[in-house]
């Protein structure tokens, strides 16, 4: 038997081991002597992701991925699913009268719903679900991979009452696909799962409104108990995006996909736009109606804040108010005021950087009718400069003020509750790839900011990826935790947007060097947006968010 020469870097150790060629994975961590091998979702074999029951072939270098990590919690999320719709099926019988839809991630957990004319969720049957799925973990069930035609996988779904996910295989362009196999269950994933049950013990069932939510745990230290909070405004905001795509009869990529192949977008695109608008106008209404004096508006990274600020305005301006933009980026402190993180560079995302003396005073001072010399922030010079620019707020004035803490009480605590008008706007996805299968909203920002920055700033796609995981620990950390303290939730996500950024963010993702560390993320990008056909952009409206990103827009973006 051939001999191979392994390096295995599992945490801070390092060791190589000779094995058999065709060596599993999970055998070479049993080979090295490592206990905690539930913890390890997956590993990269000379920069590739692959599973723990992929085969070596040559002499490699591989590296664990842990369930602490992005890629590992997501691979420990899509085996949980499998487990629960595993659990569903053994628990109701196999029954051809039902099917669970996972809708949309709600804080901690995923948002799931019984669908059946003759069955209703109950206490009962969760509970019994949460208890078989419990089981099947003790099992140590292994988690297999099967190779099988498309067209074998779309008539198996057909019949198991899958509709969505046989529209998505209609428009896939390879021949086979990958099923994956639980004691006699299968189903179709986009992406990996981890070698076997053994490893998915930390889960919790929470019934909640018309379902119930597979609730999960910190990936930080999943075994941590799970105490599960549902965000209610997220959850309505998310519900009414639902209703919406059931209105315009899109549900998930195969039902958009329909409207793109038969001509249909551009009714689709307009209906869409006219909904938003329209809820941006009751958004005026409301801020009228309340005499609110102060928006705060906070959100995300590539959340549309600038597009929705814009016609929001527009909003107000037609119900004869005057509102006054107000970036609180032109706040910060100066640059030898600015803290710095960890690694010594200027921590510009934190509350700390924010001169909150001074805009708490000029706000007040524009509340109780004085007239304002406000700054503008000259990042080159690392400082507040003054061009004479002055404010004084008339009747019918209004203030409108855009940052990533605008939401923080901190930030505007001088101010009276009573003027101000909290609005959080992120880009809540409300397209699904099918029943099972979730599109997580980070990565339509992801795509959104990739090719605005592309666009905007020069940024190639490489660069982009890597900063994201730094802008995504800014976001929990200073905006996250604020979003239930709005008085209103905005979806700026467009139900058509990522079969129109497609055709902008695949070129970026192919320039992504195969050698480098975002390699990686941008092919598991470049399968995801394989799902989409895409469409001409050219009747996008001018004032559209998805212009923000794309370019076109009448803003100046």
């Amino acid at each position: 038997m051939e001999k191979l020469t392994i390096n295995l870097k599992a945490g801070d150790k390092e060791q190589t081991l000779s094995v058999d060629k065709n060596t599993d994975l999970k055998l070479l961590l049993e080979l090295a002597g490592i206990n905690d091998t539930d913890s390890i979702m997956a590993a990269k074999v000379d920069g590739k992701l692959r599973e723990l029951h992929y085969g070596l072939e040559k002499n490699s270098n591989v590296s664990v991925v842990t369930v602490d990590t992005v890629i590992g919690f997501e691979i420990y999320k899509r085996g949980l699913t499998l487990l629960m719709m595993k659990a569903f099926n053994d628990v109701l019988d196999y029954r051809n009268d039902f099917y669970v839809e996972v809708m949309y991630s709600l804080g901690k957990g995923l948002f799931c719903r019984l669908v059946s004319r003759s069955l209703k969720i109950t206490d009962e049957i969760i509970s019994k679900v949460k208890e078989r799925m419990q089981e099947i973990v003790r099992d140590d069930l292994r988690i297999s991979k099967q190779t099988v035609s498309t067209e074998d996988a779309r008539i198996m779904f057909r019949n198991s009452g899958l509709v969505d996910k046989e529209k998505l295989l209609k428009y896939r362009r390879v021949s086979r696909i990958n099923l994956y196999q639980l004691e006699g269950y299968y189903d179709y994933f986009y992406g990996y799962m981890p070698f076997s049950t053994r490893c998915l013990k930390y889960f919790d069932l929470v019934p909640y409104d018309d379902g119930f939510v597979l609730a999960l745990p910190d990936n930080k230290d999943i075994t941590k108990k799970i105490e599960y909070t549902a965000p209610e405004k997220l959850y309505r905001v998310l519900r009414k995006s639902e209703d919406w795509g059931k209105m315009m009869q899109i549900d998930c990529v195969g039902d958009m996909n329909d409207v793109i192949s038969e001509g249909g977008i551009n009714d689709l695109m307009l209906v869409q736009e006219a909904l938003m608008e329209k809820e941006i106008a009751e958004i005026a209404c409301r801020i009228i109606e309340e005499g609110k004096k102060v928006i705060l508006i906070a959100g995300p990274s590539s959340s549309g804040k600038t597009t929705f600020s814009h016609r929001l305005s527009i909003q107000l301006r037609a119900h004869g108010m005057h509102p006054h933009p107000i970036a609180l980026d032109n706040f910060f402190k100066e640059r030898d005021e600015t803290p710095r993180d960890e690694d010594g560079n200027y921590d510009f995302e934190c509350l700390e950087a924010m001169d909150l003396e001074l805009f708490n005073s000029k706000m007040v001072g524009l509340l109780n009718g004085n007239e304002e010399l406000l700054p503008k922030f000259d990042f080159n010079q690392g400082r507040k400069v003054y061009d004479g620019k002055k404010l004084l707020l008339k009747p019918d004035d209004v203030l409108v003020c855009e940052g990533i803490h605008a939401l923080n009480p901190k930030m505007t605590e001088s101010l009276p509750d009573k003027d101000k008008f909290r609005i959080y706007i992120s880009a809540l996805n409300m397209l699904n790839i099918d029943e099972h299968n979730r599109i997580a909203t980070t990565d339509g920002r992801l795509l959104r900011r990739m090719v605005r920055d592309a666009r905007t700033r020069g940024n190639d796609a490489q660069r982009t990826i890597s900063m994201w995981p730094s802008v995504r620990r800014g976001e929990e950390k200073n905006i996250f935790p604020y979003q239930e303290e709005a008085d209103i939730m905005f979806n700026s996500a467009l139900i058509y947007e990522l079969s129109a950024i497609k055709q902008f963010a695949e070129p970026l993702l192919f320039k992504v060097p195969r050698d480098s560390e975002e390699y990686f993320e941008a092919n598991r990008l470049l399968k995801f947006l394989d799902y989409f056909l895409g469409f001409d952009v050219s009747n996008i409206p001018q004032n559209s968010i998805t212009r923000e990103f794309i370019g076109g827009g009448c803003f100046d973006i």
